[in-house]
């Protein structure tokens, strides 16, 4: 078996000065080429032992094994206990890189540690060297010898010479006259250590080569999927699409800046299919981009209202639309990347993530302030109508931007949209809405309210009672505090003690939109018994089914109180 030395230890054991008086007189020198028996000045422990041959085998073909063997006469390293360290020399011969040398230089206090192949010479350059004075170390007598030790992979140790000396070079090893290593135990012939070599260099640049036009290859596919991309690129336009050819992105584009829609780069999926992070190769822009699915039940028709929408609009609380693309069946919006992701992370993970309730008024604000333009500023009414916090993203300062038109309808100043059919998200749902199924401005108003809520209080709009499992509706929940007299207590307890009172009950009370949060108009006082019917956000509840229910006798209360301050 091919012999392999994992670790050789060559060190000194130190014995009690009571010990040593009782030694043999001490020495400071010998030499072994080979270790012949009978050993009488080698001590072996362990699982050492000597081959018949002269072999001093450290250890066997066993895993997790170990070996000792020392001189086991003291060797005198000082001429008195205070004295320094003498200078010492030694050499052995052993299995992989056969022969060492450790020589210390007692005036320098230089240890230079050599090794060399079998049958070469001492080199002029010591392996390694240092300087450190081993008398704080090294008392007057100590012992030396060797230690080897096997882990998980078996091997055997051998030490097939030895030689020391104190105050002089250690004598050198008759290399001739040194034993033999054991043959290998397998009966196959083995192949040439030079073969070996060449066998290995050899692979090694095959595999390289293999890697390089493997790259190259990916390259080629990727290059070639590009040229498809880029073949399949032009497409006729809409009608809808001539005001909005300078917002088309090509897709190829899209394709390299988000390096093939990765998986990895999954900022969020939804019914509507998935948002990819990426950057723009030539303007290193990041951008986020939404890739309609092809079973989404938002369509075309969702995706050409974003692009109406949002698309013409400029304000600082909307996330703005970059461009678009349509090739084939995909469609793809582009958007500015809101590094901080959407506000419903911030206010149902917590206590990971939250945000204090400065924070959270500017968000409020920056909301307040993009419907405002909706529905005021703008040159068309928009109507939302998905106002929600998963649709609210914040950007790198925390600035509140409404996002997400794909269900947006537009109305000329002092129309009404022609809606049929309920459209948003259960729980921010008006209750008109949900029975008549028309959209007005007031639609969206009571949307944010329930916002308002949700970011106060840190709770969803809709959730179920862990223990009683009812569902329990925020807005109830709230009004239920505040016809205690306690509005307060229903705020988020993330929100600790650094909070404004005011502002947070203003909040509860569902301030109007721009007026209240600003503090120019007084909250109107009105009953929690005005706000009956909350039960409609549900569509079903207590035994109602959307198309039973009659008419909802609350929901204009509440309506006109809010707005009753005009903008």
């Amino acid at each position: 078996m091919f012999v392999k030395l994992l670790t050789i230890v060559f060190f000194f054991f130190s014995l009690l000065s009571q010990l040593l008086k009782s030694s043999s007189q001490s020495v400071n020198n010998f030499t072994y080429n080979g270790f012949h028996l009978p050993l009488t000045l080698i001590s072996i422990q362990g699982k050492a032992t000597v081959t018949p041959n002269g072999l001093l085998k450290l250890t066997h073909s066993t895993m997790y094994m170990t070996g000792h063997a020392f001189y086991n006469q003291p060797i005198r390293f000082k001429d008195s206990p205070n004295s320094t360290v003498s200078s010492f020399s030694t050499t052995f011969v052993f299995a992989i890189i056969p022969q060492v040398w450790v020589d210390y230089d007692g005036l320098t206090n230089q240890i230079d540690v050599t090794m060399a192949p079998f049958n070469h010479d001492k080199p002029i350059k010591p392996l390694v060297s240092t300087v450190r004075d081993l008398s704080s170390i090294l008392l007057q007598d100590m012992f030396v010898g060797f230690s080897a030790s096997t882990g998980a992979v078996v091997s055997q140790h051998f030490i097939l010479g030895w030689s020391f000396q104190v105050k002089g070079k250690a004598p050198p090893l008759d290399l001739q006259t040194l034993p033999k290593l054991p043959e290998l135990q397998s009966k196959r012939k083995g192949i040439p250590p030079l073969t070996a070599f060449y066998f290995a260099v050899t692979l090694l640049a095959l595999l390289f080569f293999l890697s390089l036009l493997l790259r190259e290859f990916v390259k080629f596919i990727f290059r070639r999927k590009i040229k498809f991309v880029e073949e399949k690129e032009e497409e006729e336009l809409e009608d809808w699409e001539t005001e909005f050819t300078k917002n088309r992105v090509k897709f190829k584009d899209l394709y390299s800046a988000t390096e093939g829609f990765k998986e990895k780069d999954v900022l969020g999926s939804g019914g509507f299919g998935s948002v990819y992070k990426g950057v723009m190769p030539n303007t290193k822009k990041e951008i986020a981009v939404k890739r309609v699915s092809n079973e989404s039940k938002q369509g075309l028709k969702e995706f050409v209202s974003e692009i109406v929408t949002i698309g013409r609009m400029s304000h600082r609380n909307l996330v703005p639309l970059l461009g678009y693309c349509r090739r084939e069946k995909e469609l793809l919006l582009v958007y500015d990347y809101m590094p901080n992701g959407s506000l419903d992370k911030y206010l149902h993970n917590s206590p990971e993530v939250t945000l204090d309730w400065k924070q959270r008024i500017k968000v409020i604000k920056g909301v307040a302030s993009a419907l405002f333009y909706l529905h005021e500023d703008w040159e068309q009414v928009v109507i939302h109508r998905d106002i929600k916090s998963s649709n609210v993203l914040l950007d790198a300062e925390y600035n509140g931007r409404l996002g997400d038109f794909g269900l947006a309808r537009l109305c000329g100043h002092g129309t009404d949209p022609q809606t049929s059919h309920v459209a948003g998200t259960w729980g921010y749902l008006a209750p008109d809405h949900m029975r008549t199924g028309k959209t007005t401005t007031a639609t969206d108003v009571f949307s944010f309210g329930v916002l308002l809520l949700e970011v106060a209080c840190g709770r969803r709009p809709i959730e179920v009672h862990k223990k009683s499992g009812e569902t329990v509706l925020l807005v109830d929940w709230v009004f239920g505090f505040w016809s205690e007299g306690n509005i307060l207590d229903a705020k988020d307890p993330n929100l600790g003690i650094e909070f404004d009172q005011r502002e947070v009950e203003m909040v509860l009370k569902l301030g109007q939109v721009l007026h209240y949060l600003s503090g120019d108009s007084m909250l109107p006082d009105f009953s929690p018994l005005d706000l009956r019917g909350s039960e409609m956000m549900l569509g079903t509840h207590h035994g109602l089914s959307m198309t039973g229910i009659g008419m909802f006798t609350g929901e204009s209360s509440m309506v006109d109180s809010v707005l009753s301050g005009g903008r």
